[in-house]
């Protein structure tokens, strides 16, 4: 079954830590609103620390509730979504300051009407706060959408760039081969369907391994056109990782060690290896500098801009392509995090 590439999901970013330090946060500046605001009765230090107490149950009360319930919620619109979470929010606060009434009502006595009172104004700022952060959410999500789709037009651009230097060369070695190795060029062209498929589908995730298996595929074409000149080492685990990644992600990474390094030398090397720790799996394509003096051109780095662009895309900022040179070769590795 083809994999649809998945638009940005609006619980997502809640179970990072960053999100929910955030929460706590502000569930930590609203108790200190709250402590210092003129009429608290008594010593404000045991009001700010009862009050952040109720704020902290609330909130991560309300985290749980959505994470356990993902499942059903995932298929709910954005604005549904943000409506849902604040009618959590409320149903928390009432669960929350019960369960302070059953505990304290006999130690911390109020006049008649004093809990309802309480419950009445816990409401009331548990509403004032999630409309306010539907209104900031709705306004946030709606500007990420919008930077989604311009993303995606511009990898789209990307792509359409990167497409004709590599069927044009892989046109010409088939060319080449059909009279001489009919047989090498049926594979070529085999192998040149299944890239093109790829990249027709638009933009989607597929497994390492099935990435892997696509720049494979461009690197038996370009043994054919190379011949002796290229050497190519694989490095893999048993077992790859299973993490996806952008289909076509990898595959132009291989395809820039070519133009830049062995298209450019008497002999060259491409070495492709895959690591993995229990957090993260990374992808290393070196090749070899070319001589000093010899042709040169800086190129678009259009593979690599399209590369790091989807994978921080995919992996919300967590994922990275970086580039360096060590020992006389140009490496550019790949970080995905486990479980994306």
């Amino acid at each position: 079954m083809r994999e649809t590439y998945d638009a940005p999901r609006p619980l997502d970013s809640l179970w990072q830590a960053p999100a929910i330090i955030w929460v706590l946060l502000a569930g930590e500046c609203l108790a200190v609103v709250l402590a210092l605001a003129p009429g608290v009765d008594g010593e404000r230090w045991v009001h700010f620390g009862l009050t952040s107490l109720v704020i902290q149950w609330v909130a991560l009360l309300t985290l749980g509730t959505l994470y356990l319930l993902r499942g059903v919620l995932a298929g709910l619109r954005p604005q549904r979504l943000a409506y849902v979470t604040v009618a959590l929010l409320l149903a928390n606060t009432w669960l929350v300051a019960g369960a302070v009434w059953l505990m304290v009502r006999e130690v911390w006595p109020m006049a008649d009407g004093g809990w309802f009172a309480l419950v009445l104004r816990l409401t009331g700022i548990t509403l004032a706060v999630g409309l306010l952060g539907l209104a900031a959410f709705q306004n946030h999500w709606r500007g990420r959408l919008h930077a989604v789709r311009a993303k995606q037009s511009e990898l789209q651009a990307l792509q359409a760039r990167i497409r004709p230097h590599f069927l044009f060369n892989t046109l010409n070695t088939g060319a080449a081969l059909v009279h001489e190795r009919p047989e090498e060029a049926e594979r070529l062209l085999l192998d040149l369907a299944d890239l093109f498929r790829a990249a027709l589908a638009g933009p989607r995730q597929i497994s390492l391994e099935d990435e892997l298996s696509l720049a494979r595929r461009y690197l038996e074409i370009e043994a054919l056109r190379f011949g002796d000149r290229l050497t190519i080492g694989w490095h893999l685990p048993r077992e790859l990782p299973a993490v996806t990644v952008p289909a076509l992600s990898i595959q132009p990474l291989v395809e820039n060690a070519i133009r830049h390094g062995v298209e450019r030398m008497a002999n060259g090397d491409i070495d492709i290896s895959v690591t993995a720790t229990p957090d993260t799996v990374v992808v290393r394509i070196s090749n070899p500098l070319p001589p000093a003096g010899g042709r040169s051109f800086a190129g678009h780095q259009v593979g690599l801009n399209a590369t790091q662009v989807r994978i921080e895309a995919l992996t919300d900022g967590r994922g990275s392509v970086q580039t360096q040179v060590e020992g006389g070769r140009f490496i550019a590795t790949v970080r995905l995090p486990v479980g994306v």
